[in-house]
């Protein structure tokens, strides 16, 4: 882990404030992401972890406003980015804003790019939606873009197709077109997932290099807790569609507080340490018609587990400076009076 730049004194460009987002299941609204607060500033990397099914990706969905529409909805909740509550935007406003001003590479690159269509187009489709450009600058700009990221023979790729490339290539392609038109925040939902060992590195290389050259903010969600510690200057710790934990990444990785968070690092391979069967957290994560109402939603899988977890739900709060927990270990996270079952 390097050392991280010191973001106290900067405002944010994104404002996530008590988001909450349903689906509806059996003609019944069930909150997937219930009451989740974070901000991003700009140049920052916030990691986002968790197993899944903790809301993640719902999250960063909600943040775009590409939520199934019939089936999701976001029930409450503010998502400001520089100044602007994007829930106001009609359906142009965001198409504009998408792209432009955020971007989102999604974990697989083959059901995000269009069979049909040549990966110039595709760039370029980008490109007419946002800037004044000519065909011919267009094209040159995409091939700029190929090149960029790091694919070889851009003059070439440009006229293929997506199924005549690599799980690697297209995923390059896809952060070529995320960054087209220099956006101040990328979403990278599980960017690395389809991808060999090696092929993950160099992506991961690849997006350190464009934050830093381009600036950008990014929020990057994974399961890969190296890849956080990598990458990241904050990490968002969910479970259960909440935020349990959040704090900057080495103070996660030196000195972890919630038991889910204690878990998720003993599951880490060590390469000083011989053993024949890595450490696992029992259960599942709760699906969103048997969400626990009241407590804990850990609760049943936590070792350090005490009755009241079942009965009094934890708030987010403060234990030390700058880290934040969601746990009834640590008397911040107990709610105000009146205020136990909500």
């Amino acid at each position: 882990m390097s050392t991280k730049t010191n973001f106290n004194n900067q405002l944010p460009i994104l404002e996530v404030k008590n988001l909450q987002t349903a689906f509806e299941i059996d003609g019944e609204l069930h909150n997937a992401v219930d009451d989740v607060s974070f901000s991003v500033k700009p140049k920052q990397i916030v990691g986002v972890v968790g197993e899944s099914g903790c809301g993640k990706s719902v999250m960063s969905l909600s943040v775009m406003k590409l939520l199934p529409k019939g089936i999701g909805q976001i029930r409450a909740g503010e998502v400001i980015f520089d100044g602007r509550n994007i829930e106001k935007l009609s359906d142009k406003e965001m198409n504009k804003f998408r792209g432009k001003d955020v971007s989102m590479i999604f974990q697989e690159p083959m059901t995000s790019l269009n069979p049909v269509f040549t990966i110039g187009y595709q760039l370029q489709e980008t490109l007419f939606n946002h800037m004044e450009i000519t065909k011919k600058e267009a094209r040159l700009k995409s091939i700029a873009l190929l090149k960029s990221v790091g694919i070889s023979r851009p003059e070439k790729i440009v006229d293929e197709y997506p199924h005549q490339l690599s799980g690697g290539m297209r995923q390059r392609v896809m952060i070529a077109i995320a960054i087209a038109c220099q956006p101040k925040l990328l979403i990278a939902d599980e960017p690395t997932t389809a991808l060999d060992v090696t092929v993950q590195a160099q992506i991961l290389d690849l997006l350190k290099e464009i934050q830093e050259i381009n600036n950008m903010a990014i929020i990057l969600i994974t399961h890969d807790l190296g890849v956080v510690a990598e990458m990241c200057d904050e990490v968002i710790v969910m479970y259960a569609g909440k935020i349990v934990e959040r704090t900057d990444v080495d103070t996660l990785f030196h000195n972890p507080k919630h038991p889910y968070t204690e878990l998720l690092m003993g599951a880490i391979p060590k390469m000083d340490e011989d053993v024949e069967v890595l450490s696992s957290i029992e259960g599942i994560v709760p699906s969103l018609k048997n969400m626990p109402k009241v407590g804990c939603r850990f609760a049943n899988r936590c070792p350090k587990a005490m009755p009241e977890c079942k009965s009094i739900t934890p708030q987010l709060a403060e234990t030390d400076a700058g880290h934040e927990v969601s746990c009834l270990l640590y008397e911040t996270s107990m709610p105000k009076e009146g205020a136990k079952l909500q």
